[in-house]
């Protein structure tokens, strides 16, 4: 949090804009200053913008597949 605003409310970085926003139950879409900005938010992790890469921990195969590691001696 960087500052404190409007009755002593933090004020925070919104994540998507950066610009400040009152931290408080007066701002509907905190974290964010915006409804958009929190729509965009939303439809990026909707399209797994914010995916982690690399593969999955346990993908379970599909039927018929041979199991993981069958193939080694």
């Amino acid at each position: 949090m960087k500052s404190t605003a409007r009755r002593g409310a933090p004020t925070v970085e919104c994540p998507r804009c950066r610009r400040e926003t009152v931290f408080a139950p007066s701002n509907r879409w905190r974290p964010f200053c915006s409804q958009r900005c929190k729509t965009i938010d939303l439809g990026a992790w909707a399209s797994d913008a914010y995916a982690i890469a690399g593969a999955p921990a346990d993908e379970p195969g599909q039927e018929g597949d041979p199991p993981v590691g069958a193939d080694q001696p």
